[in-house]
């Protein structure tokens, strides 16, 4: 995989096609073109003379989600703005509009 840095874009190239999978994968995991898109976070360390690879999370990945737990269906009554109270995340909704989890739980209604 080659990685290109152009001050602060990050450009990804894949060079075999398992790699082009992979980064399609990547892309739709993170990418969500209706509500919300996720951030890689990076964890622990990268020294290159120590380290073999360097590590991310996917901050906002629904892992209940995906290990088979739901999440119940709540929805906005009016137009509100909605809070995490773990990570502080912000998120404004229209009536109607699903209140959606984050960090293991559905978010606060502020307003």
């Amino acid at each position: 995989m080659k990685i290109e840095m152009n001050k602060n874009l990050v450009e990804f190239t894949p060079e075999s096609a398992d790699e082009k999978n992979k980064l399609e994968a990547l892309w739709k995991t993170i990418v969500d073109c209706v509500r919300f898109n996720k951030k890689l976070v990076p964890i622990g360390r990268y020294i290159p003379a120590e380290d073999k690879f360097a590590r991310f999370a996917i901050e906002g990945y629904d892992t209940q989600k995906n290990s088979g737990e739901t999440y119940p269906e709540v929805y906005a009554d009016n137009d509100c703005r909605c809070y995490c109270q773990t990570c502080n995340k912000y998120v404004e909704l229209k009536k109607g509009d699903r209140i959606p989890p984050c960090c293991g739980k559905l978010m606060e209604v502020l307003d």
